[in-house]
């Protein structure tokens, strides 16, 4: 059975970085559509950034474009988000999610169904 697990979240000051660490093991990681997704309470869990496991391509959602990167090492079979330029809405439990079936381009991250869901690491961003 495949497993997530989520690290590098913590509480930071506006403008600085975190990278985010997602660990997976008993599944190949190249084999699956990745991505981050985030969830504030009482709001709906939303798709961060994404990478399509045939081409590559990736999604990021507009609030963080040009500051978030997602990566991948199918060696350490692990993904990273890199956060930059952290802002207070960024505030939010980041999840790590690995699925077969969905579609991942570069204005949509949509899976249907989540095959492996992380526990999730929470992020702070306050002065």
């Amino acid at each position: 059975q495949g497993q997530l697990v989520e690290s590098g979240g913590g509480s930071v000051q506006p403008g600085t970085s975190l990278r985010l660490t997602c660990a997976t093991s008993g599944f190949t990681l190249n084999e699956y559509n990745i991505g981050w997704f985030r969830q504030d309470p009482g709001k709906e869990r939303e798709a961060v950034a994404c990478v399509n496991r045939y081409d590559g391509t990736t999604y990021y959602t507009d609030a963080v474009k040009g500051r978030f990167a997602i990566s991948k090492d199918g060696a350490k079979s692990s993904f990273y988000l890199q956060m930059n330029t952290l802002r207070p809405d960024d505030t939010a439990v980041y999840y790590c999610g690995a699925f077969l079936w969905g579609a991942v381009k570069d204005r949509m991250c949509r899976a249907n169904g989540m095959d492996y869901w992380g526990k999730g690491t929470a992020v702070t961003v306050s002065s």
